[in-house]
């Protein structure tokens, strides 16, 4: 395995590096409050960064979604890409691709995703009906990928009669909203509950990405906290307890990143990712909640501030732990699928 970015996925990562640091700034985190910050995304879908992914494949997409989580930017660009982009892109006939897609690459539309799918919406003769508690970037999005029972795949338009859009706070500010289905008529996309999986693998493994950003940003603020403050006249950094949680969160925040980069690198070359893709979520899960409140409690009373930057990795972390499947339940499904595997050899 070679994770060695290529020259156009380095280039995508070094311009969404540059156009995060000088746009996600803290005053405009401030001032966009739970929604999206319009003139980011503008800027982002300009650069023709969300189009790339096309391009440079799940492994590139996890690596601008590093950079977003640095920041926390609060651009819909993970939920467009995974939901929109790259699933129509793998799993769309034809017209749905050059009908969907260029809207998706300039921005003028945006995707989020019902998942995971929990039995909530059911499919009868191509009408959805049923509820999602809550969608991410759903208050912005023009389309939603929605799962049924079945685990059948649904492209549905936010504005088509029947669909209704509730506002929903989360510990994140994602622009959340309740979706509710009322004989809506969906839009098939893929065939069979293996679109529903392949599309739910790469979203976990693009969100353990941005998980990895998360956790380095909220581990350089520590960082730069803890060699800057003194106590007794000498920085926090110098004491052993403190070198050794911070210590600690590199190396969890590396194990996020490389899982990460396996399964990306894996899913672009057509191997089996299921597992690893697993595993990829299950450390962004674990290790992500360890690292956003050792960078929150590193920082002593100031991390306790509201307002205070660090929070924001805090509440980020907090909730893409619990974001498509916390540690505990995707250690039980890597647990049934290797055991699945593991009956399969003995059989065959």
């Amino acid at each position: 395995m070679d994770f060695t970015p290529s020259e156009e996925q380095t280039a995508a990562q070094g311009l969404a590096a540059r156009i995060f640091g000088d746009l996600s700034t803290h005053e405009r985190l401030v001032a966009a409050g739970t929604g999206t910050d319009a003139g980011l995304w503008k800027e982002l879908c300009t650069a023709g960064l969300p189009g790339a992914v096309e391009d440079i494949g799940l492994l590139g997409l996890v690596l601008l979604l590093e950079e977003q989580g640095r920041s926390t930017a609060q651009v819909p660009l993970a939920a467009t890409c995974v939901y929109g982009l790259l699933a129509v892109a793998e799993h769309g006939t034809r017209e749905q691709r050059e009908r969907l897609l260029p809207a998706l690459r300039d921005g003028t539309a945006v995707a989020t995703g019902a998942f995971p799918a929990r039995g909530g919406v059911r499919a009868v003769d191509g009408a959805l009906y049923g509820a999602v508690p809550w969608v991410p970037w759903l208050r912005d999005a023009t389309h939603v990928l929605v799962a049924d029972a079945e685990r059948g795949l649904w492209i549905v338009d936010t504005r088509a009669p029947g669909v209704t859009v509730v506002a929903v706070e989360t510990t994140a500010p994602w622009s959340a909203g309740r979706l509710g289905l009322d004989g809506v008529r969906g839009e098939p996309l893929g065939t069979g509950p293996g679109a529903c999986a392949a599309v739910l693998a790469v979203g976990r493994i693009a969100f353990a990405g941005l998980q990895a950003g998360v956790c380095a940003g909220s581990l350089a603020r520590a960082v730069q906290h803890t060699t800057t403050r003194e106590q007794f006249g000498r920085p926090l950094s110098t004491n052993q307890g403190v070198l050794l949680r911070a210590a600690d969160a590199h190396m969890d925040t590396e194990a996020i990143r490389v899982t990460a980069y396996e399964a990306a690198w894996r899913r672009d070359r057509q191997l089996d990712h299921e597992a690893q893709a697993l595993t990829a979520a299950w450390w962004g899960s674990e290790a992500g909640r360890r690292v956003v409140h050792a960078g929150q409690h590193l920082h002593g009373g100031t991390g306790a501030d509201l307002d205070h930057p660090v929070h924001r990795h805090f509440l980020w972390g907090r909730q893409l732990d619990a974001y498509l499947g916390c540690g505990a339940e995707l250690l039980e499904e890597l647990g049934l699928l290797i055991a699945g595997e593991s009956r399969e050899e003995g059989v065959s």
